[in-house]
């Protein structure tokens, strides 16, 4: 009687959070950590992505903020700038200074596409979620 091979191949688990989603997605994660962000603090793409442990991946944070507009709940991405404070993703909120009048309703000045007072503005979701 032959014997039957038993197949090698290995199925994915499913990952359950502690919200209780399976497989939730990286942008879902980036989303996540955004809502956290205090009004009138900002953070940046970098240190975002080095919260969800992919610290090289602060360019697909950029991208998660692009498609931000679109998101139920709302995502707060004109509190996400660069490492060194700049409005870089300024032109993906439609109208002109759109970002800017944002920051500057929560109290966050803005000088030259700059938030001025970057640092003390500066929230690390690492330490305030960890």
């Amino acid at each position: 009687m032959p014997v039957k091979k038993q197949s090698t191949k290995k199925e994915k688990l499913a990952s359950v959070n502690p919200s209780g989603k399976k497989e939730i997605s990286f942008f879902e994660q980036v989303y996540e950590v955004a809502r956290q962000i205090p009004r009138g603090r900002v953070t940046s793409y970098g240190a975002i992505a080095s919260c969800l442990g992919t610290k090289l991946s602060a360019r697909m944070v950029g991208w998660a903020m692009n498609g931000a507009g679109k998101v139920k709940p709302k995502v707060p991405a004109h509190r996400v700038v660069n490492r060194n404070g700049m409005l870089s993703g300024k032109h993906h909120f439609g109208e002109p200074n759109k970002m800017q009048k944002l920051l500057e309703k929560e109290g966050v000045k803005v000088k030259n596409d700059t938030v001025e007072d970057f640092e003390k503005k500066f929230w690390n979701p690492a330490e305030a979620l960890f």
